[in-house]
């Protein structure tokens, strides 16, 4: 021993030459040896939950290996309504497959393919590297040719599934894809079911939409080029307007096939001189097409807001092959189509029209037209577009809706039809017939749609309860609402349509959908169910129900050409004026109306208005025409039986009518109880209260007859001075803040 007491190292050493260190290992050999048995154990872990995640993969067969992946969208009773992708489509059998082709993949998609057996560990360390340091430059990703074939045949492209277990599941199917098919078979397999762009699948099917050829007619540049369009369909495609990605994409994949060996550089440097729009084909070729006994053009709208919202939640309905169950009523669909671009007249062919049909049960959109005489597919679909102005469709919704619910007003509340003036301002509002009635009763102030009377309402319910009410009908915008929008709001017929629908049903407001449910590849189904939300009171739903009744059996409503015997409905028109009074016409007609068991949203109008497109005075009731189509024709199907009154509603007698309140309400305490019979037969009856007024200001409601209909906003008739029509212009311009560039901003006439 040392003076210190410490052994020498001469000392540590055992009799047998072992050495001792006093039970202590070095620290940074135990250190290593915990990081390796982590590892380890990591390792273990990994396997055992790969396995566990592989022991629930869905089974793959070669049929779903060889077929073409295919959306199909079908209406709410199973009936195949489109197939994104079927209408085009040829399968390449081995001989019709170039090996330029096959060369032209491997190489841009997966260089290893014929040295692997479905998963490439080398390459996903690859990748991993790559996206840490930021490499991209065209390098492949973690994924083998065979994983991409698998995902293409039985997992869905969602975000949702893109997970460690799907993954697992991806792998371990590449794994036995490799085992019971050739390589040869993987590549024809991929080849046919990958995605081409503009609803192609298969490259075969590509050559002849693009090329009008058979792939072995396609020289070196074509076939790169079709090679490299599965990474990105839209961006790759060489009939888009720009064609820079599609020339980038193609010489990579030429660069790509020097590197494997397939060409040489002169070869590449030849082919990549080519522009990738030579050869295209204006005719498509000779694709095969797969009737679904249901036109296009028909279903177009329903099925452009399938696709958006499929995409919205992560689905590529292009390539993950979903079935797409909707709440589509076919026959409705048909209907509605008919009418709009046949049975009713229109002013002309120009004129268009949007509306929507909803279940007022659960808020699924049953039937949808975008508009008439469209050619084009997936476009400008007006059901959903909020850029026109409603009319006095909004006075149910942001007036006498609130004025219930908040005031617990009757619907015989007195309300003044006397001369006003914008707070502020020294511009006076004015109705159609640029007159005054004085006092008259909510229900006819409704019914007459008189102007007048509707802002006084919502100055007393007050903006931000009118702005709530609107919330809990689904209507909303970014600027706050002015009293100008009382009598105009900037709402889409979708929108109309839900919200009016919460009339019918007794207060709940639903929002819409079309999607019932979507089963993926693998076999897993997602289900939507209604999503809904008491907006008012029944009380309150009833009542405004009872009121708009009188639109259809008034003489005195704009509404009495839709009007249908037995048939128990509701509903507003609406019109609204241009901003420069002297200008004959109207820029948008309106009708919204419900049963108990439909609820119809309907705008008409021109898409620009501002350059010679009005309505005449003949035309004004096209869309009241239209609903009156639609409705009868639900109605036949599944007819709607009459409102009951809630117990939180009583019938009343007031100057000798029938008239509604709140149980227990002030108003309920003031006038005896209705005993006059039928409530169906009397809530329809006019309420005379204030219709000495039938004499000067009721009108006949042929649709042949010239026009004499409300006029709106601040001047009244057409013919009112200009002062008056800049007042209407600048206080209607906040209506449309949802929309910064809407046709013109205007507000209702009255109608």
């Amino acid at each position: 021993m040392s003076n210190n007491d410490e052994p020498r190292r001469e000392d540590q050493y055992r009799a047998d030459g072992s050495y001792d260190d006093g039970g202590k290992k070095p620290l940074l050999k135990r250190i290593l040896l915990w990081i390796a048995g982590a590892i380890v154990l990591l390792f273990v872990a990994g396997c055992a939950l790969f396995f566990y995640y592989a022991s629930s993969a869905p089974k793959i067969s070669q049929r779903e290996l060889s077929s073409q992946n295919t959306t199909i969208i079908y209406d709410a009773n199973n009936k195949v309504i489109s197939r994104l992708g079927a209408q085009k489509r040829d399968y390449a059998k081995d001989s019709q497959i170039p090996d330029t082709l096959k060369h032209a993949v491997v190489a841009i998609e997966d260089r290893r393919f014929y040295k692997h057996h479905g998963v490439d560990v080398r390459r996903i360390f690859g990748a991993a590297i790559n996206n840490v340091i930021g490499r991209s430059d065209g390098m492949q990703g973690g994924s083998t040719l065979t994983q991409q074939l698998v995902k293409l045949s039985v997992f869905s492209t969602a975000q949702s599934d893109r997970t460690f277990k799907r993954k697992a599941q991806e792998a371990w199917l590449a794994l036995n894809v490799e085992r019971h098919f050739s390589k040869d078979q993987i590549l024809k397999y991929y080849i046919n079911k990958v995605y081409m762009g503009n609803g192609v699948y298969g490259m075969r099917t590509a050559a002849q939409y693009y090329y009008g050829k058979e792939l072995k007619d396609l020289d070196l540049s074509q076939l790169a080029l079709l090679a490299g369009m599965p990474q990105s369909p839209t961006n790759y495609n060489p009939l888009a307007s720009n064609i820079k990605y599609a020339t980038a994409r193609r010489n990579e994949v030429l660069n790509a096939m020097v590197r494997a060996g397939y060409i040489t550089k002169s070869a590449a440097q030849n082919a990549a001189s080519e522009s990738v729009t030579d050869g295209l084909d204006p005719d498509h070729g000779d694709v095969e097409s797969s009737e679904t006994n249901v036109k296009e053009k028909i279903v177009d709208p329903y099925v452009k807001e399938v696709l958006a919202q499929l995409q919205a939640e992560g689905y590529n309905p292009n390539t993950d092959g979903l079935l797409v169950h909707t709440n589509m009523d076919l026959g409705a669909q048909k209907k509605l189509y008919n009418a709009a671009n046949s049975e009713i007249s229109f002013q002309n062919d120009q004129m268009q029209a949007g509306a929507a049909v909803t279940d007022p049960h659960n808020g699924q959109v049953i039937a949808m037209l975008g508009g008439r005489h469209s050619n084009v597919i997936y476009g400008l679909n007006r059901a959903v577009q909020e850029n026109r102005s409603s009319g006095s469709t909004a006075k149910p919704l942001m007036d006498y809706g609130p004025a219930i619910e908040y005031l617990q007003w009757p619907t015989f509340k007195t309300v003044s039809d006397t001369k006003f003036y914008w707070p502020g301002t020294n511009k006076v509002l004015h109705d159609f017939d640029n007159k005054y009635k004085g006092n008259m009763t909510m229900r006819s102030a409704l019914v007459e749609s008189r102007n007048v009377p509707a802002i006084r309402t919502l100055q007393e319910v007050g903006i931000k309860r009118a702005t709530t009410f609107l919330g809990g009908l689904g209507i909303s915008q970014k600027d706050p609402y002015t009293l100008q929008n009382g009598i105009a709001l900037y709402i889409s017929p979708l929108q109309m349509s839900a919200a009016y629908a919460a009339f019918a049903n007794g207060g709940t407001y639903y929002k819409p959908y079309y999607i019932s449910s979507i089963t993926t590849m693998d076999g897993k189904t997602k289900t939507y169910s209604p999503h809904g939300k008491r907006a008012m009171s029944k009380a309150t739903a009833y009542m405004m129900t009872d009121m708009l009744k009188g639109v259809f059996t008034n003489s005195a409503s704009t509404g009495t050409s839709a009007y249908l015997s037995g048939v128990h409905q509701a509903g507003k028109t609406g019109t609204t004026d241009f901003p420069n009074r002297n200008q004959s016409g109207v820029m948008d007609s309106w009708m919204a109306g419900y049963t108990k068991n439909y609820s119809i949203g309907i705008w008409t109008g021109f898409d620009h208005p501002m350059n010679g497109g009005a309505i005449s005075s003949q035309y004004e009731r096209t869309a009241v025409l239209l609903y009156k189509s639609i409705m009868q024709y639900l109605d036949e199907q599944n007819h709607a039986s009459n409102w009951k009154m809630p117990d939180t509603v009583e019938a009343v007698r007031v100057n000798g009518k029938r008239q509604l309140v709140i149980k227990d309400s002030k108003w309920a305490l003031m006038y005896g109880a209705w005993d006059g019979g039928d409530d169906d037969n009397e809530s329809s009856r006019s309420d005379s209260s204030s219709s000495s007024s039938s004499s000067s200001g009721s009108r006949s409601e042929s649709i042949s007859e010239s026009r004499s209909i409300e006029s709106i906003l601040n001047g009244g008739s057409r013919n009112e001075s200009n002062s008056s029509s800049t007042t209407q212009s600048s206080s209607a311009s906040s209506a449309s803040s949802t929309n910064p560039t809407p046709p013109a901003p205007n507000t209702g006439n009255g109608q």
